[in-house]
């Protein structure tokens, strides 16, 4: 019994460790691979997304397969959502003073292609809407030109 509850403890404390390190001042970061992350999830939404529908208009539906398809692009929209707010938004950006007009232009601008890759991630999830995908990369594009501009 000891034994067991000492392996939990130890899974525990190691498990909120490896949580937790995202949100300390580590100084590792790696803002491309992120990015590329997201265009990753959202290929895979695509994925699900044209899987699901193709699925539902089979001859005999295999509603099991469906709800798989429908599980992964909820996800995979989860972890988008995941990026943008706990990486780029809490970690990366820095907030600017409104003094300096151009540098808090530029954060604006990235709060709120942030802000819109979040909403067009839930969008994905509530739906098979493919133009959600389209505006997803088109969002993470523009992000992308404006953060990595430095």
């Amino acid at each position: 019994m000891k034994r067991t509850a000492f392996s939990l403890a130890l899974f525990l404390f190691i498990t909120t460790q490896a949580f937790a390190h995202c949100q300390i001042p580590c100084g590792i970061y790696d803002d491309e691979a992120r990015i590329k992350m997201i265009s990753e999830h959202i290929t895979t939404i695509e994925k699900s997304m044209n899987s699901i529908i193709e699925l539902s208009g089979a001859k005999v539906i295999d509603y099991n397969q469906i709800v798989r398809w429908v599980n992964n692009k909820e996800t995979h929209a989860t972890y988008i959502q995941d990026i943008v707010s706990e990486y780029f938004m809490y970690q990366r950006l820095t907030p600017v003073a409104r003094s300096d007009a151009k540098l808090y232009a530029d954060y604006i601008n990235q709060l709120t292609l942030l802000h819109q890759i979040g909403v067009y991630a839930m969008k994905a999830k509530q739906g098979l809407d493919l133009s959600n995908v389209q505006k997803l990369r088109q969002l993470l594009e523009n992000f992308k030109k404006a953060y990595l501009k430095k």
